[in-house]
């Protein structure tokens, strides 16, 4: 098991980071840092869950699955969050599946714990409820997006996301995903992914991109990136960005 950073600052995921040290210590004994490869699955609809996960790189992405075994992304999570939201309102089964779709680490800790420090942990309580705040109005704006703006737009959006989270570059980022995400078929992905590469704005080669210019996309996109930005940063004192 990789050792646990002592402060809360220094843990790498930010919802975390923002508890006083004593809270913080609190979950520390219950708390291994693991990783969180490409296609890992942390909850299933309808399953129970045995963790609850705080990214600190990479990204995790809320499924919407279908009867025909096809998925659309509804939510997604990275290192300003954590993932289990359901645990939130009391929940043990995931009304959602999610996924890891950009890998990197995640701490985790026993859903059993977690539900007993939210009991009793004050701090935690309150700013994992603020974060469901948060959570919530990306789910929002993303609902009014998928249904008012262009692919191109949806297109730089999704990518800015994936790279604020991935905190590294290249990062991978599959066509499957991001079909999943956008709700468009892979060659419709494909053909925008070559719009944004030919202006020279990414790199994107066998699921592995670069951003190349992000003033360029964030010019691209639409308001709903900023929009989320604004969101987090009235709720939790800090941007997914």
């Amino acid at each position: 098991m990789a050792p646990i950073t002592p402060t809360a600052q220094e843990c790498g995921n930010f919802l975390l980071s923002t508890l006083p040290q004593h809270a913080y210590e609190l979950l520390v004994p219950h708390l291994e840092l693991v990783a969180s490869p490409l296609h890992m699955t942390l909850f299933e609809r309808g399953k129970a869950m045995q963790y609850a996960y705080f990214p600190t790189t990479g990204q995790h992405s809320i499924l919407a699955p279908m009867k025909d075994g096809g998925m659309v992304e509804v939510g997604t999570v990275g290192f300003e969050g954590m993932a289990a939201v359901d645990l939130l309102t009391g929940g043990n089964l995931a009304s959602e599946t999610v996924v890891c779709e950009v890998p990197g680490e995640a701490l985790r800790m026993p859903v059993s714990a977690f539900k007993e420090q939210l009991e009793t942990n004050v701090a935690l309580r309150q700013v994992s409820l603020r974060y469901f705040q948060a959570y919530l109005a990306q789910v929002q704006q993303s609902v009014a997006c998928n249904a008012l703006h262009s692919m191109d737009q949806r297109f730089a959006r999704w990518v800015l996301m994936c790279y604020n989270r991935a905190r590294k570059q290249p990062f991978q980022l599959t066509q499957e995903y991001l079909a999943s995400m956008l709700g468009a078929h892979r060659p419709t992905v494909s053909v925008t992914a070559a719009k944004y590469q030919d202006a020279g704005m990414v790199q994107y080669t066998r699921g592995v991109i670069t951003v190349l210019d992000q003033a360029g996309l964030e010019a691209s996109t639409c308001e709903c990136y900023h929009v989320v930005k604004e969101q987090f940063e009235r709720f939790l004192g800090k941007s997914i960005a």
